[in-house]
C-alpha cells in the first residue's frame, strides 16, 4: 500500500513539473526573456554620472569653466582648456566666495554654481572606474616611483582608505587634490603619464588589496618635514615609506 502511495506521489510530481516546463516553452518567447535580461543589465550597469574636472583635465569643459571665471573676475590667465595651477586657484576663489567646499575641483555643485552642466548622456560604470584607475595610477607614479610594487599598491590604498574615512573627502579626485595632501600634486608630478606598473597597482588597490591594513597616512622618514606626521602610530614599513594612522 505504501509503495502505491509513493509511486502515485512521484507520478503527480513529474506531471506538475512537466506541465510547468511545457508552459514555459510554449508561452514564454526566448526574445522576451532576453529583452528582460538586457533591460535588467542596463539598469545595473548604466547610469547617468556627473563629470568632475580637476587639475590636469583638458578640453571644452575646462574652456567653459575658464571663460566663466574670467568674465566674473576670478581667473586672469589664458583660456586654453588646460586645468592647471591658475584655474585651480581661480576655482578655489570662486568656491570660497560662494560658500562652496573649497577643494579646487569642479564637481556637480561647483558646476551648478557656475551655471554649467557636465552631465554625460549615459555611461557604463566601468568608464567611471577607468577614470579612477588612471587618476590613482598618476598619483602612484608621482608619489612612489622607485618603490617596490607592494609599496605602490600601499600608496593607492592610503588614498582609498581616506575616501572611506569621514575625516576626508569622499571621492578619489577630492582626496588626491586636497590642498597640501600629496607632494606630487604640489610639484606637478601628478600630471606625468603613469607607467604600466602604476596602472596595475591602482587596479589591485581598487580590487581590495590593502598592504597597509587600513592606514590613512604615509611618509618618508628621510625627507618628512612635518612634525605632526611623527605623532602618527607606525603600522607597517614598506620600501622607503612608513604607513600609519
Amino acid at each position: 500500500m505504501k509503495r502505491k502511495i509513493i509511486l502515485l506521489v512521484s507520478i503527480v510530481t513529474i506531471i506538475v513539473f512537466s506541465s510547468v516546463a511545457l508552459y514555459s516553452q510554449i508561452y514564454l518567447k526566448p526574445e522576451e526573456t532576453a529583452n528582460k535580461e538586457e533591460k535588467t543589465s542596463e539598469v545595473l550597469t548604466k547610469a547617468p554620472i556627473s563629470k568632475v574636472l580637476y587639475w590636469g583635465a583638458r578640453g571644452q569643459d575646462v574652456i567653459d569653466v575658464q571663460s566663466k571665471l574670467y568674465r566674473w573676475g576670478y581667473y586672469d590667465g589664458i583660456v586654453d582648456g588646460i586645468y592647471g595651477a591658475g584655474t585651480y586657484r581661480a576655482v578655489r576663489r570662486f568656491q570660497r566666495k560662494n560658500g562652496l567646499t573649497v577643494d579646487g575641483i569642479v564637481g556637480p555643485k561647483t558646476a551648478e554654481a557656475l551655471g554649467l552642466s557636465f552631465k554625460t548622456k549615459t555611461s557604463n560604470r566601468s568608464v567611471s572606474r577607468n577614470d579612477n584607475v588612471y587618476l590613482l595610477a598618476r598619483a602612484i607614479h608621482g608619489e612612489s616611483r622607485g618603490e617596490p610594487y607592494i609599496g605602490k599598491v600601499a600608496v593607492a590604498a592610503v588614498v582609498l582608505n581616506r575616501v572611506e574615512h569621514p575625516s576626508f573627502p569622499n571621492s578619489i579626485a577630492s582626496v588626491v587634490y586636497q590642498p597640501g595632501a600629496f607632494t606630487a600634486v604640489s610639484d606637478g608630478q601628478i600630471n606625468l603619464p603613469p607607467d604600466d606598473e602604476s596602472v596595475k597597482a591602482a587596479r589591485d588597490a581598487l580590487n581590495g588589496w590593502d598592504p597597509t591594513y587600513g592606514c590613512r597616512y604615509y611618509w618618508n622618514p628621510a625627507t618628512a618635514t612635518s612634525k605632526w606626521i611623527w605623532s602618527r602610530k607606525v603600522v607597517i614599513k614598506i620600501g622607503k615609506h612608513w604607513f600609519g594612522n
